[in-house]
């Protein structure tokens, strides 16, 4: 179904690209630091749910629509940032004190980061369009199915970007958690997210296509 040579050309590059610091692995250190280990990989996997879906719009020709509809991609930006700053509002706002169970916690914490990773990421027109851009350089037509390679490459990614960026949300919160037993330092974190997450939004609402 795909050429074997270019497959293994995909996994060198989609592992450098795993590993190279970016704004969903800022958006996951963040969410860990704050909302303990199991945040940070729900968030996570939020965020893989979210490239699957990106992956099957690409697959399908979906993200063709920012060509013909510019207008699309400009509100998926700013809904993105909104969104982002809407985060960051949060976590400036939040006095929750360790060990009291904040809003971080439980299951709906659980179901919170999860969501707040695949909305973030969703919103982002920028990873529909490197999905375009990428994923083709390692197709081969002349084998056919470009569909399914595409979602078999867009697959790959997903699930290598999900064990790295779990990880990492995984070691954030394990120290996030060392961190937070001081009231003081449970305040400062929620400043450097609050900080991290208006940083990404002013990113994605300052950088053109």
């Amino acid at each position: 179904m795909v050429d074997m040579s270019l497959y293994a050309a995909f996994l060198v590059a989609a592992f450098a690209l795993c590993v190279t610091p970016g704004p969903d692995m800022m958006f996951i250190v963040a969410m860990g630091g704050r909302g303990g280990p199991a945040a940070g990989v729900m968030a996570a996997f939020g965020v893989a749910c979210a490239m699957l879906v990106h992956t099957v719009a690409a697959a399908l020709g979906l993200s063709a629509l920012f060509h013909t509809l510019p207008t699309l991609y400009h509100v998926l930006r700013w809904a993105g940032a909104a969104y982002l700053l809407y985060l960051a509002v949060k976590a400036f706002r939040d006095r929750s004190v360790p060990g009291e169970g904040g809003d971080t916690g439980g299951g709906a914490g659980m179901r919170r980061a999860f969501w707040q990773g695949a909305v973030t990421n969703l919103l982002n027109p920028k990873v529909i369009l490197f999905n375009v851009a990428f994923l083709p350089q390692f197709v081969d037509p002349s084998l056919g199915h470009v569909p399914g390679q595409l979602l078999l490459l867009g697959t790959t990614l997903v699930v290598m970007g999900f064990v790295w960026d779990g990880g990492v949300g995984l070691l954030s919160g394990r120290l996030g958690n060392v961190l937070r037993r001081s009231a003081r330092v449970n305040r400062w974190i929620n400043i450097v997210s609050g900080t991290v997450f208006t940083g990404l939004a002013v990113r994605l609402a300052a950088s053109p296509k």
